[in-house]
């Protein structure tokens, strides 16, 4: 079940956009940011960056207790701009990347689901965005 509600997160990572775009996009990279806390982990991840192609990450608990593939298919990409893509449960995520320099913002909407209270959702998703934000500002390309 899902709502109309849309929530966004956003940040700025100190990086120029192509390397913002590239962490974002590439399958060894997403494997090393892509979890909310760190006893979660993604084992593994592919993606078919195109509208129209597939992706999907493996998000398990470090601990064995609980894991689950975050998937879906692309609605659009533009380089270096947008990724918009529809979830495996129906879901629209939009996502706008704006470099300035060195500096990229991450903005990142998504339709809420029904399950869990907005702010959980948005907190989960936010935790995830300043991991990709840490992972970047870290790692040498």
């Amino acid at each position: 079940m899902q709502t109309s509600k849309k929530i966004t997160v956003e940040t700025i990572v100190q990086a120029p956009l192509e390397k913002v775009w590239k962490f974002w996009t590439e399958p060894n990279h997403i494997t090393k940011w892509s979890n909310a806390s760190d006893d979660w982990y993604t084992p593994f991840a592919e993606n078919d960056l195109r509208a129209g192609g597939k992706f999907v990450s493996r998000m398990e608990a470090k601990d064995g207790s609980a894991g689950f593939d975050f998937g879906g298919i692309y609605d659009e990409v533009k380089l270096h701009e947008v990724i918009a893509y529809t979830m495996d449960d129906g879901r629209k995520v939009k996502i706008t990347f704006k470099g300035q320099e060195n500096e990229t913002q991450v903005i990142e909407t998504f339709d809420a689901e029904a399950t869990h209270p907005i702010e959980f959702q948005q907190l989960g998703w936010q935790a995830i965005l300043n991991n990709f934000k840490k992972y970047v500002e870290q790692t040498n390309d």
